[in-house]
């Protein structure tokens, strides 16, 4: 007789299924092995998977198979029959059907001409804490160190995703999808990592978000541009670049929200700048708890700095 779980033991469940798949995706992975990850029946390990997850177990590791198995091919040398077999397709043909199926290209095709495809980025189930704990550990622990530094950004090209109204991560992928990041970290070109933008009204169109998704590219760049997305030129920036301490991925939510407090009260002038907000979007990176919560905004030289 199954025991009875909260929904907290689900989310754990799903969590430590998550990361088995991960952590054995070119090995072969069996009903039992989830089960025996989850510490439940094979019937209700799927069962609970596929409710939180929205998809079955092995469909999110067939998926998650190919994407890694498109970025070898659009990374290395590899030969296609070799691929398929480290990601556990059983053939040249089935991994063939699959990845044209998934990407809507040939592996050969992608491997000679890589071109933006939808990969798959699973993200760890998260794990909700009681609000008040959460504000506690935010008070006690969060922060004691911010670092901070400013950098250039060179003139490039930004390939990016409009919303209509969206002001922010949530009502963007609300209004998009949450697909999109798979998008642009596929574009082989980029000059850096996806980010979250928020652009200035001189750079929005009537009737388009000020949130948006993009990835950085040279300004050379002559790629496929994907249907929905859009080429942006932006010329040299100078950013102030925030990054605060590794923080667990339960606290995302409160980490950024306290994060953003602090930069917004923040004076650039002690360091000999002024906020430039028209000048360039800000950025966020994509949160990641090992990295702490990264955020960039737009400043120029004031000439003055205020530490001596």
């Amino acid at each position: 007789m199954e025991r009875e779980c909260t929904k907290k033991d689900m989310i754990l469940a799903v969590r430590r299924m998550q990361d088995y798949i991960s952590a054995h995706v070119q090995e072969k992975i069996t009903a039992n092995d989830l089960a025996d990850a989850a510490g439940y029946s094979a019937w209700h390990a799927q069962r609970i998977f596929r409710e939180l997850i929205g998809q079955p177990p092995f469909e999110y590791i067939r998926r998650l198979r190919l994407s890694q198995a498109a970025l070898v091919l659009r990374d290395k040398p590899s030969k296609i029959i070799d691929v398929a077999l480290d990601f556990m397709f059983g053939s040249h043909e089935g991994f063939t059907r699959s990845f044209s199926k998934e990407f809507g290209i040939n592996p050969g095709n992608y491997r000679n001409c890589p071109q933006p495809v939808k990969l798959f980025l699973p993200y760890p189930l998260p794990v909700s804490q009681n609000k008040e704990e959460g504000k506690n550990r935010m008070n006690d622990n969060a922060f004691k160190t911010i670092f901070m530094q400013v950098i250039e950004r060179p003139a490039r090209k930004i390939l990016l995703k409009r919303a209509k109204t969206a002001q922010d991560y949530f009502a963007y992928c609300e209004e998009v999808g949450c697909e999109v990041w798979g998008v642009l970290t596929s574009v082989k070109e980029a000059l850096y990592e996806p980010v979250g933008l928020w652009l200035p009204k001189s750079f929005r169109p009537a009737k388009t978000s000020e949130y948006v998704q993009g990835v950085e590219l040279p300004l050379d760049w002559q790629g496929i541009v994907p249907e929905g997305f859009e080429l942006a030129e932006f010329g040299p920036a100078m950013m102030m670049v925030f990054q605060g301490e590794p923080y667990d991925d339960e606290e995302f939510q409160e980490v950024i929200c306290a994060m953003m407090k602090k930069i917004d009260t923040f004076d650039p002038s002690l360091y000999g700048f002024i906020w430039a907000p028209d000048a360039a979007p800000r950025f966020q990176l994509e949160p990641q708890g090992w990295r702490g919560y990264i955020e960039a905004r737009p400043v120029r030289a004031s000439g003055t700095s205020k530490i001596k």
